[in-house]
């Protein structure tokens, strides 16, 4: 089966948001997702992309990101790869629903939004690559 990916390099620069965000919503609506779906992953981009710049690239200013968009059968996988130091997104604890506090609520929104989310080393580099798949019940061909 063919599986479209898409791919975009950015400046680690909180400015560059709208067009991470804008990328992921265009690729999304040329394949003609539910809106709930798309903005689920819009929003899971805008969270991950302030996390690396803000984290990832605090002391880096010069670094890049790239995201990596695949279109599957069963759903859409965005890979996030950064130039970092090395971060395990499963060591981030589960926060109480409760909890006030200001921060610290982009990782739970990723497990919230996403079916599935890891982190690793990057392979082709130092940095990290952060896995984020969300399903979809719509059977996608290709895109366009």
């Amino acid at each position: 089966m063919n599986r479209p990916t898409f791919a975009l390099t950015l400046p680690s620069d909180l400015r560059m948001l709208s067009v991470a965000r804008t990328f992921v919503e265009a690729v999304c609506q040329a394949c003609n997702f539910e809106r709930s779906f798309l903005h689920a992953l819009v929003l899971a981009t805008g969270e991950a992309v302030t996390n690396i710049v803000r984290h990832a690239h605090r002391e880096l200013p010069q670094a890049e990101m790239q995201i990596l968009l695949e279109v599957r059968a069963d759903g859409v996988v965005l890979d996030f790869l950064d130039q970092g130091r090395p971060f395990d997104i499963a060591a981030v604890p589960q926060l109480p629903p409760g909890e006030l506090r200001i921060g610290g609520r982009g990782v739970f929104l990723l497990r919230t939004l996403m079916d599935e989310i890891a982190s690793g080393p990057r392979s082709d580099c130092p940095g990290n690559r952060l896995r984020l798949f969300k399903r979809t019940s719509l059977d996608v061909k290709s895109a366009g």
